[in-house]
């Protein structure tokens, strides 16, 4: 297909938000960005561009079913959302772009599911992983930060808030909120997956998360047989992206810029490693 600046893709019955920025996937490595919990397209704000800027690579954005304007998804959703999101949507997403090499880049649950389609599925074209604020288990720091959310979205405080963002607040918010709060979700664990992915990993994570610990980082750290880059940032919480972006920016294109060289992907400048 010919991927337009923004639009939607068609995957029945999926019909998914997304925006294209930079050199397509058939001229230059692609970075497949994948939202938080209550992410979407437009919640990353001016960080993919600014990533395809500093990388020469395309970048990729799409929002999940029932985030951003994207179809609904179903509702109640599993506790194995990520899981299908990982082994069944995102192949899907890849195949539709014509996805060719590049970088899986995922904030908070969108680094769980780059986490478990890496572990997962075996694909040469993957060369690396962006891991931002990563969940690889439950931690109740994490829990009771979801069930606060819970009462401010009742509250209605929360619910406004996220009305800009999402055609379906409702589901949007019962999408992320009830499968975490979901008592069999306690066991959550895809550690396992870890030791299963054979590319080069960067976690970029805030000091001050309010959703996860440094356990997470050190979990990677012994669970994973490749390469893993960490960065945990000062004064940082959970959206690295929003409350640091310069570092965070400069941390994500660094790694990507000397992964991709590595891999020989392209023309590159000596000087800066960015694609000419």
């Amino acid at each position: 297909m010919t991927i337009a600046d923004e639009g939607f893709l068609d995957l029945p019955p999926l019909r998914l938000e997304y925006r294209m920025i930079g050199p397509r996937p058939g001229a230059a490595p692609t970075i497949v960005m994948l939202h938080e919990g209550l992410g979407c397209v437009g919640l990353w704000g001016a960080f993919p561009a600014e990533l395809a800027a500093a990388t020469g690579a395309g970048v990729f954005v799409y929002s999940r079913a029932g985030y951003g304007k994207s179809s609904p998804g179903p509702l109640p959703r599993t506790i194995s959302f990520m899981h299908e999101e990982a082994c069944e949507v995102v192949p899907r997403v890849l195949a539709a772009i014509g996805f060719q090499r590049g970088i899986l880049f995922g904030h908070s649950d969108g680094a769980s599911i780059a986490t478990i389609y890496a572990g997962t599925v075996q694909d040469h074209r993957v060369r690396g992983l962006v891991l931002m604020a990563p969940h690889f288990f439950t931690e109740e720091i994490g829990l009771a930060e979801i069930r606060r959310a819970g009462e401010e979205f009742r509250s209605g405080t929360l619910r406004e808030k996220l009305k800009r963002w999402h055609a379906d607040v409702d589901c949007a918010f019962l999408s992320w909120n009830e499968p975490w709060l979901s008592p069999q979700f306690k066991a959550w664990d895809i550690t396992e997956a870890l030791g299963y992915i054979r590319v080069p990993i960067l976690i970029v994570q805030g000091a001050d998360d309010q959703y996860g610990t440094l356990k997470q980082v050190e979990a990677a750290q012994q669970e994973c047989f490749c390469p893993v880059e960490t960065a945990v940032l000062p004064g940082v919480r959970h959206s690295p992206h929003r409350d640091a972006p310069e570092p965070t920016l400069r941390t994500v294109s660094g790694f990507i810029n000397r992964l991709l060289r590595d891999h020989h992907e392209g023309e590159w400048r000596a000087d800066s490693g960015v694609a000419a």
